[in-house]
């Protein structure tokens, strides 16, 4: 089988990840994406009109941004002649929009592609429901003001009133009839994965975050962005400096009242975001002179049951691992998408476990992977999860970090007495995903001299 064509990461940025706070986010899901979109084609050597094409994640567009990639691209002014489009792999959407990028330009339709994912989960609609669907089909064929008066004074007030939240309606899997919470509560029981450990877990994403805040950690990923009114973001505004396992504790469960242990404390925030990569050819990188900051090394989706979703990273990452030889610790870094608290730790505990990896992966148990290598800057716990853009943020977020840690020190060089030599060490990491739905996602990436 012939090796693919390499597919290198030049740059990439996203936006503050924007908490949902009780109404709509200021800015709409195009609003996110063209604002980021256009601070990093701006830093780039390439007119927006010379992409090949832009391809963006997105699991609830709005009405009037169906294909959000191709209004996206306009606004940014990339031009009539570069394809946009739109893709959709619930939580996975962004590396959904990777993969598809990768994949054209392994096959040489495409030299270089914008992909990405977005979504503003604030805006996500109220819904009628049938009977007030029905009601309102009904008036619209009176005729006259009394018969319309007379059809009126029928409203089905209670209908009325109950809506269909759309945010919550798609985050419950239709098949097993489970939300995601209660995917999560599974897997805290299939694996005895007690309450404290979860606040505890989300308690060390929240100060990771922090600590990378305070490092500048982010500074080379985040972009500010304005809304209408002028107020300008800068940082993701759901991270809780002062967050601590006591006051975690204090939550109620969500999803499993009164008995269950996952709570909004130990879950990712609904959130408002959009993040990009820039995506290249060879031929592409020596024409344009760009500097890549990693390689995309393979990527692999898998599927399981439904009901346990939040294994995902187990199924998609552990094949990547066998097809390239690896272990668990030997690569520099992994970010796992923080869904929940009891996901991650899920998986964690599935990798060990000699009845699930026998039976389900078909091998002998993985091992245990070192805390070190994992999120080490925090996760979605913390910083949000807006479901079309974590896929494309975690891959951004691995090949920024593995690009900071692959300068090394080699000692003086012989020929040069006094001076410390500069090399550069090839670092790899993965990016997993779980998705609802049951299927999961993951790229291995590694550094580029």
């Amino acid at each position: 089988m012939a090796t693919p064509a390499p597919v290198y990461v030049v740059d990439g940025a996203r936006t503050p990840f924007l908490k949902a706070r009780g109404g709509p986010g200021s800015l709409s899901a195009s609003d996110l994406a063209t604002q980021a979109g256009r601070a990093l084609l701006m830093r780039q050597p390439i007119a927006p009109g010379q992409l090949s094409e832009v391809i963006l994640g997105c699991a609830a567009p709005a009405p009037d941004e169906v294909n959000i990639g191709r209004v996206v691209a306009l606004r940014m002014g990339c031009g009539h002649k570069v394809p946009g489009f739109t893709v959709m792999r619930n939580c996975a959407s962004g590396l959904q929009a990777i993969d598809s990028a990768m994949a054209n330009i392994q096959t040489g339709r495409s030299d270089l592609v914008l992909a990405g994912g977005v979504d503003a989960l604030s805006r996500t609609p109220l819904i009628y429901n049938d009977t007030m669907v029905r009601w309102f089909a009904t008036m619209a064929g009176k005729k006259t003001a009394a018969a319309k008066l007379g059809h009126f004074v029928k409203l089905p007030a209670r209908a009325a009133l109950q809506p269909i939240i759309a945010l919550l309606k798609g985050l419950t899997d239709p098949v097993v009839g489970l939300s995601m919470g209660q995917t999560a509560e599974n897997l805290a029981y299939r694996f005895c994965i007690t309450r404290q450990a979860m606040d505890a877990y989300a308690n060390r994403s929240h100060q990771r975050v922090v600590q990378a805040r305070e490092m500048g950690v982010f500074s080379d990923e985040i972009v500010p962005i304005v809304d209408g009114r002028g107020t300008v973001y800068k940082e993701d505004d759901g991270v809780r400096s002062d967050c601590t396992e006591a006051a975690l504790a204090k939550l109620r469960p969500v999803f499993d009242k009164p008995y269950g242990n996952i709570t909004a404390g130990n879950s990712s925030q609904v959130t408002d975001g959009a993040a990009w990569v820039l995506l290249a050819s060879e031929g592409a990188v020596n024409k344009f002179g760009l500097a890549p900051i990693g390689r995309i090394v393979d990527l692999n989706w898998a599927g399981l049951d439904p009901a346990e979703m939040g294994l995902g990273p187990v199924h998609a990452a552990t094949p990547l691992l066998q097809r390239h030889g690896l272990g668990l610790n030997d690569l520099d870094q992994w970010e796992i998408n923080e869904a929940f608290a009891a996901q991650v730790l899920g998986c964690l505990k599935a990798w060990q476990d000699d009845d699930y990896c026998s039976q389900q992966l078909g091998h002998a148990p993985m091992g245990n992977l070192e805390d070190a290598r994992l999120n080490p800057h925090g996760g979605a716990i913390a910083m949000g999860h807006p479901v079309g853009a974590s896929g494309a943020r975690i891959v951004l977020h691995l090949a920024r970090s593995l690009q900071r840690k692959s300068s090394v020190c080699s000692g003086e060089n012989a020929g040069d007495a006094g001076k410390t030599q500069k090399t550069q060490k090839t670092m790899r990491g993965m990016a997993a995903i779980c998705i609802g739905g049951g299927l999961g996602g993951a790229a291995l990436l590694e550094t580029v001299s």
